[in-house]
């Protein structure tokens, strides 16, 4: 049987924790209210303050402990310790005399909204938080409960690496920990939070987790630090500038997120959390929704230039068609050229994918494919309908992207569109030319509901570069080329760009009002909920990685 949890045994894996409270209590939890389809349904997710744990807890400095982090991470009061007690067995170096409880990591569980969640969270005040044999299995432990358990986990990682005192024991602690986030991916969701340093083999668990929470100037991760990268290579670098928190959001990409405090980090988890089913075999949790579904948005028009090449940030696009307030960004300062987050549409939990003009105009290079397809992928996992918002101008030219692998990493967005199988509605804004069409989400690749606005322009490329090509000669040769060109591009605009010819064919279901993009995502969000869709059974499918 393939990893995960067997839909077949859904209704008896896991209790909502409605359905829980009210048979223990006769009441529903705080967090949560009853909706009419019986799934359980989140208020919007209230801040972590400090002010929400026990005066034990609360901080002396910017820097938390262990277990202040985790009562901050969890609901009030609802932290439970796991192995306490739990000791090393090193004898070498000294360890011998050394007892050391917990073994420099806390593990357990507690209720994040209301709702089950195992964490774990190293402590750097014990061995500089080095992952020994005895740390790893408390780990290992934690991971399969949660796995087993369909709940998530949460990984609050603060260690120099691994403990040297205890040799490979410790090498095999971390291939353990590798097997089981590889094991949980996609059945739970896994977040990380790096509070501290992350170095060599331990910044793979990071990796192989679905989200990395960084805290700016106080977190890093390398495979292996500036000393050595001197050593082998001569360059000079500081911590920050190897592995810092804003170079792993803005330039490499492994950090999702980038916090400016540990609290702030922790109100992330949460956040990421509240957007997410606890596995892969329940509903995401809906939220009770002030937005009126039928809102309309008549300042798209404004905030949508009307000509083609005019840049803007969509961002504010999403803001107004989604929710108000419910718009989480991921990755924004990594790869702008394309926007990605979770966001809400009548309390429903989407995935929002959205080419951005306001960068490099919205072109889809080797990192925004890499970042969409990834987001594609998540979503895909948990069950979110994807909505994909597409204005975008193909894939961007040149002897870097190609050399680079373009081809490669834009067939990964490729891949991920073909190969989700839950609701995909999509809207052409603006523009959609090339293969960048067919990979947004387009009819060809799987779509179930494609809109486009009245002026979208939907074709092989632009107007003026296809006028270029098939008109070349004439142009040279003609008295008034200038004029001739605007004659000729605006007969290809209308006989080629317009989205009625692909409406003609079914490839575009309707054209819609700009006004009306958030109702009808809702009506179409609402005739597709209950999408099932099978791919074949394999053992995996061959993603260009």
């Amino acid at each position: 049987m393939a990893s995960g949890f067997d839909t077949a045994s859904k209704p008896e894996l896991l209790p909502t924790l409605a359905q829980a409270d009210a048979e223990e209590t006769g009441s529903v939890d705080k967090h949560t209210d009853r909706v009419e389809s019986g799934r359980p349904g989140f208020k919007v997710p209230p801040k972590v303050k400090v002010g929400d744990v026990a005066p034990a807890a609360k901080p002396a400095a910017d820097v938390l402990s262990a277990r202040a982090r985790l009562e901050l991470l969890f609901d009030a009061g609802s932290f439970v310790e796991i192995d306490a007690r739990v000791q090393h067995r090193a004898k070498h170096f000294g360890m011998s005399e050394r007892k050391l409880p917990g073994d420099g990591v806390i593990c357990g569980f507690g209720k994040i909204l209301g709702r089950t969640v195992y964490a774990f969270s190293q402590d750097r005040t014990v061995l500089g938080g080095s992952l020994g044999e005895a740390h790893a299995q408390k780990i290992v432990k934690v991971l399969d409960l949660a796995g087993r358990s369909g709940c998530p986990v949460v990984a609050i990682n603060d260690s120099g690496g691994a403990r040297i005192q205890e040799g490979v024991e410790s090498l095999g602690g971390y291939g353990e920990i590798f097997r089981r986030n590889v094991r949980n991916s996609g059945v739970i969701p896994q977040v990380s939070l790096l509070m501290g340093p992350c170095a060599g083999g331990a910044v793979y668990s990071p990796a192989l987790t679905d989200f990395v929470v960084m805290i700016d100037k106080k977190s890093y991760m390398f495979v292996t630090g500036p000393k050595v990268v001197k050593a082998v290579t001569s360059e000079e670098i500081d911590t920050e500038g190897l592995g810092g928190g804003l170079v792993h959001a803005s330039t490499s990409g492994v950090a999702h997120f980038l916090a400016a405090s540990e609290i702030e980090g922790l109100e992330t988890a949460r956040q990421i959390l509240s957007y997410l089913p606890s596995n892969n075999c329940e509903e995401a949790p809906h939220a009770p929704c002030a937005d009126p579904i039928d809102r309309r948005c008549d300042e798209l028009v404004r905030l949508v230039p009307e000509a083609a090449n005019r840049p803007y940030d969509v961002a504010e696009v999403i803001r107004a068609v989604v929710d108000k307030d419910s718009f989480l960004e991921v990755r924004a300062r990594f790869a702008a050229s394309v926007r990605v987050g979770f966001a809400r549409l009548g309390g429903q939990p989407v995935g929002i994918i959205a080419n951005n003009p306001g960068v490099l105009a919205g072109v889809l290079d080797i990192n925004s494919s890499r970042k969409a397809a990834r987001f594609v992928r998540t979503c895909n996992a948990f069950g979110l309908p994807i909505v994909s918002l597409v204005d975008v101008p193909g894939f961007l030219p040149g002897r870097e992207q190609e050399h680079g692998g373009i081809i490669d990493h834009g067939a990964k967005l490729l891949y991920a569109y073909c190969e989700a199988t839950v609701p995909k509605l999509s809207v052409i804004l603006r523009k959609a030319y090339g293969g960048a069409y067919i990979v947004m989400s387009s009819k060809h690749v799987g779509g179930d509901f494609n809109f486009a606005w009245p002026k979208a322009e939907i074709a092989v490329m632009g107007a003026s570069g296809a006028v270029e090509i098939l008109h070349g000669k004439e142009l040279k040769t003609h008295a008034e080329p200038k004029a001739r060109a605007a004659e000729l591009t605006a007969d290809y605009n209308a006989n080629f760009c317009t989205p009625a010819i692909a409406e003609a064919r079914g490839f575009i279901d309707a054209v819609i009002a700009p006004a009306d993009t958030r109702r009808v995502l809702c009506q179409a969000l609402s005739a597709v909920a209950n999408k099932r869709e099978m791919m074949p059974s394999r053992k995996n499918g061959n993603v260009p990685l």
